[in-house]
C-alpha cells in the first residue's frame, strides 16, 4: 500500500476550502490539468455522485471514474476509484484555524491488489504526489484569491 499526505495552509474561511475540493464542477475549474469532467449519476454532490475525470499528466490524457463514499459537508469528502488494478482512496479533510484559515489536507492511499500495479505504483508514486502537491497548489492560490476580492 502506498500512502501520500499533503497539507496546505489556507488563508480562506473552510466552508471556501471545502466548496473548492468538495464540488467537482468547482475543483474542476480550478485544477487547470482537469480537461473534463463527465457526471455518471443524476447526483452531482454528496454521497453517491460518481463522475468520469479526464486529466493531463504531461502530454499524455487519463481518464478515471470516481465515486464518493462519505461526503461530511464542511468536514470531509471521500473518493475512491478502481484504476488499473488499485483501489484509489482519497480524503480531502478541512480544519477551521483559530485565525479564520483552515487546513486542508489530502491523505490518497493506493491499495494495489494486481501484481502489474504491485510493481509499478512504486515507480510512479512521485509522479502522483507531485501532481497531489500541484491540485492542492492550485486550490490554495484560488481561495486566497478569492478571498482578497470579497
Amino acid at each position: 500500500m502506498g500512502r501520500t499526505e499533503v497539507v496546505r495552509d489556507v488563508n480562506a474561511p473552510a466552508s471556501a476550502v471545502f466548496d473548492a475540493v468538495a464540488h467537482i464542477e468547482n475543483f474542476r475549474e480550478i485544477v487547470p490539468d482537469i480537461t473534463g469532467v463527465e457526471f455518471l449519476s443524476e447526483q452531482h454532490t454528496g454521497v453517491g455522485a460518481r463522475f468520469r475525470e479526464t486529466r493531463r499528466f504531461g502530454k499524455r490524457e487519463s481518464s478515471t471514474e470516481l465515486e464518493v463514499t462519505e461526503y461530511v459537508p464542511g468536514e470531509r469528502v471521500r473518493l475512491v476509484a478502481d484504476q488499473g488494478g488499485t483501489v484509489w482512496d482519497t480524503v480531502f479533510t478541512t480544519s477551521a484555524r483559530p485565525d479564520g484559515g483552515t487546513q486542508l489536507t489530502m491523505v490518497m492511499d493506493a491499495n494495489a491488489y494486481k501484481l502489474a500495479a504491485k510493481l509499478i505504483n512504486p515507480l510512479v508514486m512521485g509522479m502522483v504526489r507531485k501532481a497531489i502537491e500541484k491540485d492542492m497548489d492550485a486550490v490554495k492560490a484560488h481561495c486566497e484569491a478569492s478571498r482578497a476580492t470579497d
